[in-house]
């Protein structure tokens, strides 16, 4: 490290290898380990789950607690690092609060106590990293369950030694999850009633943890810039657009990335075959095998994958409106996921009807998604809303083509594939603009005339495998953020 480097805290509710439940855990592993390749000293804090293996669980290194409502509550920081590198990791570990054998709630019902688990997360890491003789120059706090903290710095913690006047970040990867609870659980946060104002904690009668996030924080970013555009409007602001629109300064978005060292066909030892877009041969053996293993026949019929959390805010509803039709056109359709039951409810059926058009596989198996990516022609994403999306990066490169809903970050990263986009090379996927089935529909049929013509289906595997998504870009773009938070009033 040198004199130009930060000191960054990078705190978060999950990470790979540690723990997983959607993207935000492949960001919190691959944005600290690219901003570490840059020479600055970051470092993870995290809940001890129980769910994490006994051999990523480390050492405890210091006693830490929180003051919520008249109680202190204990608890210990164990520090490890992330697997084959050499970011260091703060784990808070609480045996009530964590040894569970889910992150957030079992089924589609969150636990009730996750306002106080997530509350005291925060407040226990706050008092607990320093104690290990280390403290940041900027704390990046990420969704709901960590927008306390920008607070907590300002209130709790605005004379202590290690975070007086320290700046944060505060991240927003999805507006739809806020932390919004009864205000009869306000003490459970630690805040005072003084807050609970419409300026800041309060939310039509509510208490909105997000809110106090971005009201707090020194910056706020979200991770697109279509995206960081879109929340401060009612097409994605959730109710809070406005209160972002009062921080429109201090908002900007930035684009995910790829971790190339994960999501790469050259490379990956969970695919059938490995292929490059110098040699992309291997491709069509991963399709093969895709196709045996989940027991579809194995023809050249072009074939559309899905990995995904199966709720409506993902575009499941408006497939389904479509799904008929579309089964009726000469293709194969593989779906990987859990979310509504009566969304699974109703693909299931789909899947009894066409066995040899359409499987649908309800869990999240790390393996099949790579296998997905790589074994599919086509790539579906027909997102009400997407913040930035991962999905469509991974397909783009595995050469497989993404169909998109033209919001948030798909909008940013996909190039649809007109003839004027076609022409110049740029062309990465297909795209509509209008959330409606006879739009979805149409933009299939244009990706099924593609896959017919070899040059341009090629060129446009091509096209997205060559684009450069990794995460070098976004996390110098991270680190220009960190600056101008540091120098914020």
């Amino acid at each position: 490290m040198t004199s130009e480097s930060l000191k960054i805290l990078y705190i978060c509710s999950e990470a790979t290898p540690f723990i997983k439940t959607g993207g935000l855990a492949d960001v919190s592993n691959a944005l600290p380990r690219a901003l570490r390749a840059l020479g600055h000293d970051v470092r993870i804090a995290l809940p001890c789950y129980g769910t994490i293996p006994e051999e990523l669980r480390g050492t405890q290194v210091a006693t830490c607690r929180a003051r919520l409502d008249s109680d202190t509550v204990f608890g210990a920081l164990r520090e490890t690092t992330i697997p084959d590198s050499d970011v260091p990791v703060y784990l808070v570990e609480h045996d009530i609060y964590f040894m569970r054998d889910h992150p957030y709630g079992r089924g589609n019902a969150e636990y009730s106590d996750n306002l106080e688990r997530f509350c005291f997360f925060s407040l226990a890491a706050l008092d607990g990293v320093p104690q290990t003789g280390w403290t940041p120059d900027v704390i990046h706090c990420n969704d709901w369950h960590t927008a306390a903290i920008p607070a907590y710095i300002k209130t709790h913690f605005l004379d202590h030694p290690a975070w007086k006047g320290k700046a944060s970040v505060f991240t927003i990867h999805n507006m739809a999850y806020q932390g919004r609870y009864p205000s009869s659980l306000m003490p459970k946060t630690g805040l005072g009633w003084e807050l609970f104002t419409p300026r800041y904690l309060e939310y039509y009668g509510d208490l909105n943890l997000m809110k106090a996030g971005i009201m707090f924080a020194s910056k706020i970013n979200t991770v697109s810039p279509t995206y960081a555009k879109e929340i401060q409007t009612p097409i994605a602001g959730c109710g809070l657009e406005g209160v972002l629109r009062s921080r429109t300064k201090d908002l900007s978005g930035i684009s995910n990335g790829v971790d190339h060292d994960v999501w790469n066909p050259a490379k990956d030892p969970l695919i059938d075959a490995k292929y490059s877009i110098e040699n992309i041969a291997g491709k069509k053996k991963c399709k093969r095998a895709l196709q045996k293993r989940l027991g579809l026949p194995t023809i050249d019929a072009p074939l559309f994958g899905m990995v995904s959390r199966l709720v409506s805010d993902k575009g499941i509803d408006l497939l389904l409106s479509v799904l008929e039709s579309f089964l009726a056109m000469d293709v194969q359709i593989v779906i990987q996921g859990t979310g509504d039951a009566a969304l699974h409810k109703a693909l299931e059926e789909y899947a009894a009807n066409f066995p040899e058009k359409f499987s649908v596989n309800f869990v999240y198996d790390e393996k099949l998604a790579h296998q997905i990516y790589a074994g599919s022609d086509f790539y579906l994403m027909p997102s009400r809303n997407e913040p930035c999306g991962l999905s469509q990066l991974y397909s783009m490169a595995y050469g497989s083509i993404p169909v998109v809903h033209k919001t948030g970050g798909l909008a940013d990263s996909v190039t649809d594939a007109t003839s004027e986009n076609l022409a110049s090379g740029k062309a990465t996927g297909f795209s509509f603009k209008d959330f409606k089935g006879e739009e979805l529909l149409a933009t299939i049929d244009r990706a099924l005339a593609a896959y017919r013509d070899p040059a341009i289906l090629q060129a446009l595997q091509k096209t997205g495998m060559k684009t450069d998504w990794s995460w070098g870009a976004s996390a110098k773009a991270y680190v220009d953020l960190f600056r101008k938070a540091m120098a914020a009033p």
